[in-house]
C-alpha cells in the first residue's frame, strides 16, 4: 500500500517489541555500500557497535634486486719475456803491413804472428810479388798484431762498434804518418771492422770515408784451401794496380 513504516532506532520505555521483519526491512534500508551491517543494526537496536576489526595490513612482497654474479675474468697469461740476449765480444787478430804503397791490414789465420815460413805468409809474399809490390813487407810500429777484445771481462764496452772505431781509428793515425795508394783488406775480420763491409763482398774496391779506397781480399787459409778462389783474386789485383804501379809525382 506504500505506506512508510518506521520503526524507532532506540527501545522506548513501555513500548511493545518491535516486529521483527520490520526490523529485517529497516536494516536493509539503513545499510550502504560504505557501512558496515552490524554497526547499522547495532544503532538501530540502540547498542553500541563493536569496533570492526581492522584486516591485518598485508605487506607488501619486499622485492630483493639480487645483483648477476661477476663473470670470472680469465687471467691474462703471464708471458715470460726472455731478456735481451748479450751481443758477443767480436774476437779477432789482425797484422798490419806496409808494402811499397800499400797499407796491408791482415787477418792472421791461426791468431799468433806471422812466421817466416808458415804457409800463410809464404801466400802473402807470392800475392804481393806477382802485383808489383816488395814480397817483404815490414811491420807497422812495434810490430805487435790488433787483438780485440782489448781486455778479458770487466764493464768496458767491447763490442761491434767499438771493435770498428778501434781498428778504424789504428789505419787512420797511420795513415796520417804515411799516407798509401791503396789499403789491403785481407780476410772477413779486416773487412768487418775495417770497412764495415759485408765480409762476403771479396774481390771488389771498397770507398771507405776517411780511410780512401781498400781492395778486398778473401782470409789467406781460405785461399789455400779453396784455391779456386785465387783465380777471382787475381782478376781483382789487376783491376786495381793501377793504383800502386802509376808513377806518382
Amino acid at each position: 500500500m506504500q505506506v512508510d513504516v518506521w520503526v524507532p532506532r532506540v527501545v522506548l520505555p513501555h513500548a511493545a517489541p518491535s516486529d521483527p521483519t520490520l526490523l529485517a526491512e529497516a536494516l536493509d534500508s539503513a545499510t550502504d555500500e560504505h557501512k558496515d551491517p552490524l554497526a547499522a543494526a547495532a544503532e538501530v537496536l540502540g547498542k553500541p557497535a563493536a569496533p570492526a576489526a581492522r584486516p591485518a595490513p598485508v605487506e607488501a612482497p619486499r622485492v630483493r634486486l639480487v645483483e648477476p654474479a661477476p663473470e670470472p675474468v680469465a687471467a691474462e697469461p703471464v708471458v715470460d719475456v726472455p731478456p735481451p740476449a748479450a751481443t758477443p765480444v767480436p774476437r779477432f787478430t789482425l797484422q798490419l803491413l806496409r808494402a811499397g804503397a800499400c797499407l796491408l791490414l791482415v787477418e792472421l789465420p791461426t791468431g799468433e804472428p806471422f812466421a817466416s815460413r808458415d804457409p800463410a805468409y809464404l801466400l802473402l809474399k807470392d800475392i804481393l810479388r806477382a802485383s808489383g809490390l816488395p814480397d817483404a813487407p815490414q811491420q807497422v810500429g812495434d810490430g805487435e798484431p790488433v787483438r780485440w777484445p782489448l781486455i778479458w771481462g770487466g764493464s768496458l764496452d767491447q763490442g761491434e762498434q767499438a771493435a770498428c772505431d778501434y781498428v778504424q781509428g789504428l789505419l787512420l793515425a797511420e795513415l796520417e804518418q804515411a799516407p798509401c795508394a791503396c789499403l789491403w783488406l785481407v780476410g772477413p775480420a779486416a773487412l768487418r771492422y775495417a770497412g764495415e763491409a759485408d765480409p762476403l763482398k771479396c774481390n771488389q774496391e771498397l770507398s771507405i770515408e776517411g780511410l780512401g779506397v781498400a781492395l778486398a781480399m778473401p782470409a789467406l787459409d781460405r785461399l789455400m784451401d779453396e784455391p779456386d778462389q785465387k783465380r777471382a783474386l787475381w782478376a781483382a789485383i789487376r783491376r786495381s794496380m793501377h793504383r800502386w804501379n802509376t808513377p806518382h809525382e
